[in-house]
């Protein structure tokens, strides 16, 4: 455990100083690009226009043999599209820390490009070693290569044994951007008994008591709530973000919804998009209705200094309610600014 006095002191001399309060930044969508697919990384000047976080995938849905082809593509994404221009953040997922190809993801790739790279996301975290050991060697590739901004460190839970230590993770580093749900490794870790990525399950449900001869009630459950409320729990608590990770029903629009909606509604920042069918979801789940919105203005303007109480449509507003209002408006007007045809809804002054 670090010390408070020397929390926010670089680890490499050289090394840029963490930050002291994560940049202020839109991200809805973390939308997912593999690297080594040449078709596809040739859209992406196109789609950083389009959504809040481009991510070259260097890990799972990689094939072992195109490991090299997917950095080398990822360096290539990163030097040929102006990602800060429009807004959008890049990101990258290396490959796990008892992976052989983890090293040379950070040297090549700090090296080449450190100053461009927003995050990294890091796989499998299972405890705050993992999150320790990354930020250790980011200090010092930053130190050795000249880069002027930290770079921010991302943890997937994937593991029984990381959702245990959520809460030391969270607070490992003041590297620490937010973490991910990964619900198909976790699954397995877990041993729980389903093939799906992320979602509900059919079986996963609860049963009201008999009540003569009518048949009996039934109701699907969610079996991410629990996880997802710890680790939001873990991320506020230490000021960085949550996120939902992957649905892997492309075919299923209605439920990858649904679950994006329950997370936001949780505390999420965002969720990963795998596919361009999910960009417009996590656009409109993850930003606030325009009709709550207003609501919340009112309150916010009702209450200018948050303190009090008053009614407003029969509804009683406090200091709690008013701090309620002001996540939903502050959202609101980060959200404005990147697209116009909300801020004509939202109406913001």
């Amino acid at each position: 455990m670090k010390l408070p006095r020397r929390f926010f002191q670089p680890l490499a001399t050289g090394a840029p100083a963490p930050f002291r309060e994560l940049p202020v930044r839109l991200e809805r969508m973390i939308h997912f690009v593999p690297p080594h697919n040449d078709k596809v990384r040739a859209r992406v000047p196109d789609l950083a226009r389009t959504v809040d976080v481009v991510l070259g995938n260097l890990e799972d849905a990689v094939p072992a043999d195109q490991k090299e082809a997917a950095r080398k593509g990822f360096v290539a994404m990163a030097r040929d599209t102006d990602f800060a221009a429009s807004g959008t953040g890049l990101w990258t997922r290396i490959n796990a820390l008892n992976s052989p190809w983890i090293l040379d993801d950070l040297f090549e790739i700090v090296a080449e490009v450190g100053d461009k790279l927003d995050v990294v996301m890091v796989p499998k975290v299972e405890g705050p070693w993992d999150i320790h050991y990354v930020d250790q060697l980011l200090a010092q590739l930053e130190a050795r290569h000249g880069v002027t901004k930290p770079i921010l460190v991302h943890a997937i839970l994937e593991t029984a044994e990381g959702v245990a230590n959520v809460e030391a993770i969270a607070s490992a580093s003041p590297r620490m951007h937010g973490m991910s749900l990964g619900p198909a490794d976790l699954a397995a870790s877990r041993g729980m008994k389903t093939t799906r990525v992320g979602g509900g399950h059919p079986d996963y449900r609860v049963l009201a008591d008999p009540a003569g001869d009518a048949p009996r009630a039934s109701a699907q459950q969610d079996l991410w709530h629990y996880t997802i409320a710890k680790m939001v729990d873990a991320c506020m608590a230490n000021g960085i973000k949550a996120f939902y990770g992957p649905f892997g029903d492309f075919s299923d629009s209605a439920a990858c919804e649904a679950q994006f909606r329950n997370a936001f509604l949780m505390g999420c920042a965002g969720a990963w998009t795998l596919h361009p069918s999910q960009v417009a979801l996590a656009k409109t789940v993850f930003a606030p209705d325009p009709a709550e919105v207003a609501f919340a203005v009112r309150i916010v303007e009702a209450m200018p200094d948050g303190t009090g109480a008053v009614m407003l449509d029969g509804k009683m507003q406090d200091d709690a309610t008013w701090k309620q209002a002001k996540v939903i408006v502050d959202l609101a007007r980060l959200v404005a600014q990147k697209d116009p045809e909300l801020a004509d809804a939202y109406k913001l002054s």
